[in-house]
């Protein structure tokens, strides 16, 4: 196996395990908020906890690994903390227990996606760097946080009680610890891969120093990042609100409910090759406005549609296709319009735009309205997050090799 290809498995599978423990309040949450009598707000809130820690972490620790150059010791200490939180939260016995242990968690896990994205940069060619791309972001997180996430969880749930499943879940994390010491090298510690440059090509391609400000003199960052607020905020509401949707305002029994919220995980799983690698191919622009846009599917499906269980799980699976757009945007987009020198700063950054405004606010807001209107508001304003981010991709300048010829940055 190549270095590349075993280097992204393991990236891929260790975010996963991130996501798996990420998501575990959210499908446990029919059986905590009894325990712990939380309210729909105080369920919006420990989605948005989460979602502040790992935006500021996100962005803080991104640009810190750039400015030091060191990739791996922030994936080790990452995970090892994260592990440690899932422990925690099975022990809570307050809803504010729970919250601090989940603002904990995102502190951990804010570094590791900008992290692993500039350590495939640095490692993948240009071409090929898409589809890495939504390999690392997409399918391990799917794969595990949303595939297997609701199945072994809710299982576990009934089978013992919900403070079994937050202790089991924690012990992957330090397996892929392992895995990450033992066969993971500090990126830049061989570059066979890309051709060396001459002292001229390197003072040629040396960025000039730019601060936070003026990475928004880029047109694609600005608009990434408003992307990502959306896009988060129709992720977050889904995965705090659908489940206990599913069970109070459907009436669907906690295992059908678990089935069709791993529907989503196997879409996911599937879009993180078919989405990156369609924009590798068409550009990153008209896949980005037609899959956001097929978002709506989803949060419309689950409200409207009465029909077999069988084919609301179809409706699912292709409205969660806008998962896919989630390295595009995040990730590859930026890595294409900026320098390689701020490769981890600007994803975390953009990554920190949309946990801070958009997984922050999202659920808090869809929390109240969920109060004061009922279980179905979530749904739709998830549904006007997917229509935003469509008409917001209209706008982004072209950034795909096979579409402006080079992977050189955009001018701003």
């Amino acid at each position: 196996m190549k270095y590349e290809t075993k280097m992204a498995t393991i990236l891929s599978i260790t975010f996963g395990i991130a996501f798996f423990d990420r998501n575990a309040v959210n499908f446990l949450v029919p059986f905590i908020a009894p325990d712990l009598g939380l309210s729909n707000t105080q369920i919006g809130f420990l989605s948005s906890a989460l979602s502040l820690t790992w935006a500021i972490s996100g962005y803080a620790l991104g640009a810190l690994s750039d400015a030091t150059g060191r990739r791996k010791i922030f994936l080790l200490a990452a995970i090892f903390i994260f592990s440690c939180c899932s422990f925690l939260s099975g022990l809570a016995t307050s809803f504010m227990m729970l919250l601090v242990a989940r603002l904990i968690m995102g502190i951990s896990e804010g570094p590791m996606m900008p992290v692993s994205h500039a350590m495939i940069v640095t490692e993948v060619s240009p071409k090929r760097r898409g589809l890495y791309m939504g390999f690392v972001q997409n399918f391990g997180s799917n794969l595990l946080g949303s595939f297997a996430a609701p199945l072994v969880l809710v299982a576990l749930a009934e089978m013992f009680n919900w403070r079994i499943a937050f202790f089991i879940s924690g012990v992957p994390g330090l397996i892929a610890a392992f895995f990450i010491w033992k066969y993971i090298r500090e990126p830049g510690a061989q570059k066979a891969l890309f051709p060396k440059k001459n002292q001229a090509e390197e003072a040629t391609d040396k960025p000039k120093k730019m601060n936070t400000f003026q990475l928004f003199r880029y047109r694609n960052i600005v608009l990434c990042g408003l992307i990502s607020i959306l896009s988060v905020s129709y992720l977050v509401i889904a995965w705090a609100f659908m489940p206990i949707f599913f069970v109070q305002a459907r009436g669907f029994e906690p295992t059908t409910m678990s089935w069709l919220m791993s529907t989503l995980g196997i879409s996911a799983t599937v879009c993180a090759f078919l989405v990156p690698g369609l924009s590798d191919r068409f550009g990153r622009k008209p896949i980005l406005v037609l899959f956001s846009l097929v978002g709506v599917v989803c949060p419309l499906g689950a409200l409207y549609f009465q029909g077999p269980v069988i084919i609301l799980a179809a409706f699912l699976f292709i409205g969660w296709a806008l998962n896919g757009t989630f390295p595009v945007f995040m990730a590859t987009v930026p890595a294409e319009t900026l320098p390689p020198g701020y490769v981890a700063t600007v994803m975390g950054l953009i990554m920190a735009i949309g946990e801070i405004i958009g997984g922050f606010s999202g659920p808090a807001i869809a929390g109240w309205a969920a109060d004061q209107f009922g279980l179905s508001a979530p749904l739709l304003i998830q549904t006007g997050c997917a229509i935003g981010s469509g008409l917001l991709a209209l706008g982004l300048k072209e950034s795909a090799p096979i579409k402006v010829g080079s992977p050189a940055p955009n001018p701003a």
